[in-house]
């Protein structure tokens, strides 16, 4: 046996994973094809947005709490600033449908919120041009994580702690025997009493044919624009801040490095619905329609952004048929346990996923509340 553990794939939740498997067991191994944090995987574009005011099933809130303190140790841990705390704005038509879900979750869960009515909207932040009905959820606990710093921190403090990592070394197969798991990379192999699977838009090979046949690669476009006077656009004045109406929604986050914005449409045709069978070869250039939409909605929300793309870019994620990620064994039996599938939206929670991923993986606790993303779901 070579180790207890390994992690495949150590971008976004396998770096956290193996950190948190770091801090559990002293015989641990990460795996990643390139090197941690490369230009090609899902981790790329900068920045990710963290938001606690969160649309989507109350039972992601306990994870997005731990989730925030484990941000925290991991900057305490590494003495890395990941996190800058900007607030979060969610902008749409008064009473209208987004809105109303944002609102109805915060009851659900209980997060801290303030609604913006449009004349205070406009006065605190006059760099967005909003419409006559607009309204907004401010979410106080909202920021901006580093997504380079953040994974390069965690494979360091996974390292500091023992952890060994393999870089340049692609995984090709894993086989499951009923003494452990037997991992390839060209004409080496190792055997492993676990195997943690977090290769994100990589990880179709590494899956059963049922679960291939409820996953897709995904390409996530991302786009920036110059600001025309950075100083409205920093940190400490310019919320992350989604917009979605009917006809047209926008994300972002605040320049970051004093000049260029954050600026992305969400959802076809610039957003994430652009099925990519081969991650290695997304198309990173984008289409005359994407680069149509996206910038039509800048110069319409913002008009302190000069309306030219300065920079885009597109990497690949892996998205299930229902949306929700797959977190757990693959059966009760199995020694593979399954941490991808996060369909574009795992990277706030990363640390959480990765601290649950480590402890089921290691036998060290598991998590209720769970069963919308285990694996067996969707059957055997």
């Amino acid at each position: 046996m070579d180790a207890e553990l390994a992690v495949i794939g150590l971008g976004s939740i396998g770096s956290m994973a193996l950190w948190q498997a770091s801090r559990l067991s002293g015989s641990v191994v990460g795996f990643e094809a390139a090197t941690p944090a490369h230009g090609r995987s899902a981790v790329g574009g900068d920045t990710r947005l963290f938001r606690m005011v969160y649309l989507g099933r109350p039972d992601y809130y306990p994870i997005i709490e731990r989730s925030r303190r484990l941000w925290a140790e991991l900057e305490a841990e590494t003495g890395q600033h990941i996190f800058l705390p900007t607030g979060g704005l969610s902008i749409g038509t008064a009473n209208g449908g987004f809105i109303n879900s944002l609102l109805e979750a915060t009851r659900v869960t209980g997060a801290e919120h303030r609604v913006l009515g449009r004349e205070e909207l406009a006065e605190r932040y006059p760099q967005h041009n909003l419409r006559p009905d607009d309204c907004a959820v401010y979410d106080p606990r909202a920021g901006v994580l580093r997504t380079d710093l953040a994974v390069s921190a965690a494979v360091a403090a996974a390292r500091a702690n023992g952890a060994t990592v393999l870089q340049n070394t692609p995984v090709e197969s894993i086989t499951e025997t009923e003494h452990g798991v037997v991992v390839t990379s060209g004409d080496r192999t190792w055997t492993f009493e676990r195997v943690i699977v977090a290769s994100g838009g990589w990880s179709r090979r590494l899956m059963p044919d049922h679960l291939k046949a409820v996953t897709e690669t995904h390409r996530i476009v991302l786009t920036w624009f110059i600001a025309q006077d950075g100083t409205q656009f920093a940190p400490e004045r310019f919320p992350v801040f989604s917009r979605l109406y009917e006809d047209r929604s926008l994300y972002g986050a605040p320049a970051v490095d004093g000049v260029t914005v954050k600026a992305s449409v969400d959802g076809p045709p610039a957003g994430r619905a652009r099925a990519t069978p081969d991650p290695a070869s997304v198309p990173r250039e984008l289409t005359p329609e994407e680069i149509e939409r996206v910038t039509e909605t800048v110069t319409e929300f913002f008009p302190g952004l000069t309306p030219t793309i300065v920079r885009s870019d597109a990497f690949p994620d892996l998205f299930t048929e229902d949306r929700h990620p797959l977190l757990g064994r693959l059966d009760d039996d199995s020694r593979i346990y399954c941490a991808t599938g996060f369909s574009g939206k795992g990277f706030k929670m990363a640390t959480g996923y990765g601290h649950i991923a480590a402890h089921e993986a290691l036998g060290k606790q598991t998590f209720d509340g769970l069963d919308f993303m285990r694996p067996d779901r969707f059957g055997t």
